[in-house]
């Protein structure tokens, strides 16, 4: 596709959705967190954004605004076939320097992936970067709770095995159930509740809130992640002796006002 910027081409290396019901963590807790971070608004059907490099190898992320042709290109590509995302010039809302991902692909035959300069984008602002893997933040945090989702068997596994944990016995845990309890009550910004395909009826629950992130299947526990507590995942059982006789309730409900995939 064509570099809005300096007229170039620009290699095109995968594509994410910028949307409330689906973006990159590593954003924000909502979807108008996520836009404010790139300086763009937070249009109700969202963006896609587009992760390249330049004839000289610089690192750019372009906002576009079709988000049909890029879903289109992530769903070919999630499937194994070619699609050759080339988003029209005048869908491209802004390109930004840098990658708010981490990326291990290069383009070929173009020197090896680097940042622009500051104020290439004539934004002035430091190029986008992936987080840092050294600390421990909000950040952090929601991408350890992606992790908990991509990998929810062997936490529903490693959390029976432990017995589970007393839910209201932790107090962060006990402001996040809070909090989250809250959502069903006063709708909060679009994409702090999203909810997945998670078969057999059941569906994934998301829900992020100020320094805690919760992942849950409808179905089953939720595990939640605090800003306070680095690296720890916390599991709220469903029921029993040390669990959350209340949790599935307030999933079904969390469940009703969640954001979804189209």
């Amino acid at each position: 596709m064509s570099d809005e910027e300096g007229g170039g081409s620009l290699y095109v290396l995968t594509a994410v959705l910028l949307t409330p019901a689906q973006f990159p963590s590593v954003l924000g807790d909502d979807f108008p967190e996520a836009c404010a971070l790139l300086g763009v608004p937070a249009a109700p059907d969202g963006y896609g954004l587009v992760l390249g490099q330049d004839e000289e190898g610089a690192r750019w992320t372009v906002v576009v605004d079709d988000v049909s042709l890029v879903a289109a290109a992530i769903a070919s590509w999630d499937c194994g076939m070619a699609y050759d995302l080339s988003p029209d010039e005048r869908t491209i809302v802004v390109s930004l320097a840098g990658w708010p991902l981490d990326l291990s692909v290069a383009a070929p035959g173009v020197p090896d992936p680097h940042d622009p300069e500051q104020g290439a984008d004539g934004t002035g602002r430091v190029p986008l970067a992936p987080p840092s893997a050294e600390t421990w933040g909000p950040v952090q945090r929601r991408l350890g709770a992606d992790q908990v989702a991509r990998e929810w068997a062997d936490w529903q596994e490693r959390a029976a095995a432990d017995g589970g944990a007393a839910a209201a016995a932790h107090p962060g845990l006990a402001r996040a159930l809070r909090e989250a309890l809250e959502y069903t009550r006063t709708v909060p910004p679009p994409g702090r509740v999203r909810s997945s395909f998670a078969g057999g009826g059941s569906r994934t629950l998301r829900v992020d809130g100020p320094g805690w992130s919760l992942v849950a299947r409808t179905d089953g526990a939720a595990f939640v992640l605090l800003d306070d507590e680095p690296s720890e995942v916390l599991p709220v059982p469903p029921g029993g002796e040390r669990g959350l006789p209340e949790l599935p309730e307030l999933l079904a409900a969390l469940d009703r006002i969640a954001v979804r995939p189209a």
